[in-house]
């Protein structure tokens, strides 16, 4: 059975319609609240946000339904989404909440959801919730309403944990890095930490406004990174986009380092250190081929999973990997973190780049990714897919591809789309492999 709000990473949506409105948000924190109303302690919710306007309004609708029921609300203000799941444990609160669309426009917002392990809800835990949106759900008598309040010292616990990822040997004296925060959650604790850090740096996207948000700047939009790390000089340049859970990087060149290339960087040189688990890597189906083979060549494996960093998180913990993300930029390093973090991550990235006294430039690209080709084909309606003629489309080219390449084929989960990725050793062929399957599609969806 579909789940009819959750979606791959919670709950999202252009706000004030669908699923993210006040009545729907307060809806979510009463079933979330009664979920994990367990024992007779007194029950605890931290929530976070980033920088979107309409932050305002679903934060203070999500009080209301938790403190309803009889939740008392911790409120941290903008904060990352790793920040929050990690408060989640330290504050021994019962859940979590993360208000951010993430990388989506300040249009959007969503709701992400923690247990108190501080990792994201199961399936089991998803449908129970959006089972109790239905109903009529029983509110706490008058004497055990809960209360709200906000911390101060939420950034100074969150910037404390991301130094505590680096090596204490390792300090950042004489690099000079620029930061791209996105306007969004990260605006002060990621330059912070690094500074901290002995960094000097330089800030972009770091004034939120409310609605500028991921607005051509962060990892979605490198180029404002790449220009700032050219014009300043910087050795090196770090983007986080609007919950700061993905990283992307800019070499002192002004060239654009993906996620594939840094988990090949970390996975490679925790393997050297011993301490990569799970002998490999964790990533997706659209992570490049390229990835794979340079981690073969290092003795070490590349599991692939569904897209999307929920999937590759449960690889992880299941198979006891510690590192793993998308291609996208969604670094999950187990070691520090129970979710994408992309300053513990950043960290990790810069350790390397001190130990081996290299520039970015030569640290950072350490195989050439093989062509790589993705197109989107609309229908309207049907399942083109199940169509003998794209079978044997598919089937044709990849026996063609067979040794030298990949196909990957899936529709999206949100929209009526079909993706088609190839990718090859001769962009020549994985050009012919995307527009034969595309035409497939296009003609049985007809």
């Amino acid at each position: 059975m579909a789940k009819q709000f959750f979606g791959t990473d919670g709950i999202r949506g252009r706000t004030n319609k669908g699923a993210m409105t006040a009545a729907t948000a307060m809806k979510v924190g009463q079933a979330a609240g009664k979920r994990f109303l367990r024992g007779a302690h007194r029950h605890r919710v931290v929530i976070g946000k980033d920088t979107r306007l309409s932050g305002y309004m679903i934060e203070n609708a999500m009080v209301a339904g938790f403190t309803s029921v009889g939740m008392d609300v911790v409120l941290l203000g903008p904060m990352p989404t790793p920040g929050v799941a990690l408060l989640t444990r330290e504050l021994r609160a019962d859940v979590g909440v993360m208000i951010s669309a993430s990388h989506n426009p300040y249009e959007d917002n969503g709701i992400k959801l923690f247990g108190p392990d501080g990792f994201k809800l199961s399936d089991e835990d998803e449908f129970a919730i959006e089972a109790m949106l239905g109903q009529e759900l029983a509110l706490a008598e008058s004497e055990e309403i809960g209360r709200a309040r906000r911390i101060d010292d939420a950034r100074g616990r969150y910037i404390h944990a991301v130094k505590r990822s680096l090596p204490e040997q390792i300090r950042l004296d004489g690099l000079k890095i620029a930061v791209d925060c996105a306007n969004g959650a990260a605006y002060q604790v990621a330059p912070s930490a690094l500074w901290e850090l002995g960094a000097e740096i330089v800030a972009v996207g770091v004034n939120p406004n409310g609605k500028n948000i991921n607005k051509a700047c962060g990892s979605t939009h490198p180029s404002l990174l790449q220009e700032t790390v050219v014009s300043s000089g910087a050795d090196i340049g770090i983007a986080l986009d609007g919950d700061a859970d993905r990283l992307i990087v800019v070499d002192e060149k002004g060239k654009v380092v993906d996620g594939d290339q840094i988990m090949a960087l970390i996975g490679s040189q925790w393997a050297m250190q011993g301490r990569l688990r799970g002998g490999g890597v964790v990533a997706t189906i659209m992570s490049n081929l390229g990835l794979e083979r340079f981690l073969n060549g290092q003795g070490l494996t590349l599991e692939r999973t569904a897209v999307g960093d929920r999937h590759v998180l449960e690889r992880m913990r299941k198979s006891q990997f510690n590192v793993g993300g998308e291609q996208s930029g969604h670094m999950i390093l187990l070691d520090h973190a129970t979710t994408g973090d992309g300053t513990v991550a950043a960290l990790q990235v810069l350790a390397a780049l001190v130990q081996s006294g290299k520039r970015a430039s030569e640290l950072l690209h350490l195989f050439d990714p093989v062509p790589q080709l993705l197109r989107n084909v609309r229908f309207s309606g049907g399942k083109p897919l199940e169509a003998e003629s794209v079978k044997a489309a598919i089937a044709d080219v990849e026996a063609s591809l067979a040794g030298r390449g990949r196909l990957v084929i899936r529709p999206s989960g949100t929209e009526p789309v079909i993706r088609v990725m190839a990718e090859g050793d001769d962009a020549t062929q994985v050009e012919a492999a995307v527009a034969q399957v595309c035409s497939a599609v296009e003609q049985a969806a007809a």
